[in-house]
């Protein structure tokens, strides 16, 4: 798994390029409907999804389970967002809350099985998932623009964690390629 992580290091930085432009768009416009914010959201899932099972192909079988339950989560919460957009907020963010923790302690055990110095770095993304799904699943009545920039914030850090990842393995991939 680690050798199809350093020649994949590229997946790993457009999830962080694509969190980081998520949470961007959280935070600069808040105001933005539960309804877009949904679609947004689902499109995000989807992909991330994707890339997390592109990412397990070509790996070995013990690590790519891992990938392999993320893009599945991940694809599938967004299928479910896509074919009922008008669920209601508080159901939003039970979802939101429940996808966070489980695709986190999915991160974390992928990120404890990686034998390079700093795959702590996939363990701490993982484990601001789990932080981020529990704050929402303890505060429902905060309100969806509380919803909105947390998602934003959370987007932001776990895609600079996984930008600098991959440009961590890619820079290893060089190292040991050349």
């Amino acid at each position: 798994m680690f050798e199809a992580l350093i020649s994949k290091w590229w997946v790993l930085a457009v999830r962080g390029i694509l969190g980081i432009l998520f949470g961007i768009v959280a935070l600069v416009y808040p105001g933005v409907t539960l309804t877009a914010l949904v679609l947004v959201l689902g499109g995000y899932a989807v992909v991330d999804g994707l890339l997390a099972l592109f990412t397990a192909v070509g790996g070995d079988e013990e690590g790519q389970l891992w990938y392999v339950l993320e893009g599945i989560l991940g694809i599938s919460l967004g299928i479910l967002i896509f074919a009922y957009p008008g669920i209601s907020e508080r159901a939003l963010i039970f979802v939101i809350a429940a996808w966070a923790i489980l695709t986190g302690i999915l991160e974390m055990m992928a990120g404890f099985e990686l034998p390079i110095a700093r795959a702590w770095l996939l363990a701490l993304a993982g484990l601001l998932s789990v932080v981020f799904g529990v704050l929402v699943a303890f505060n429902p009545a905060g309100g969806a623009l509380a919803i909105v920039w947390l998602l934003g914030i959370y987007a932001l850090v776990f895609g600079v964690l996984m930008l600098v990842l991959g440009f961590r393995l890619h820079s290893l991939r060089e190292h040991n390629f050349s």
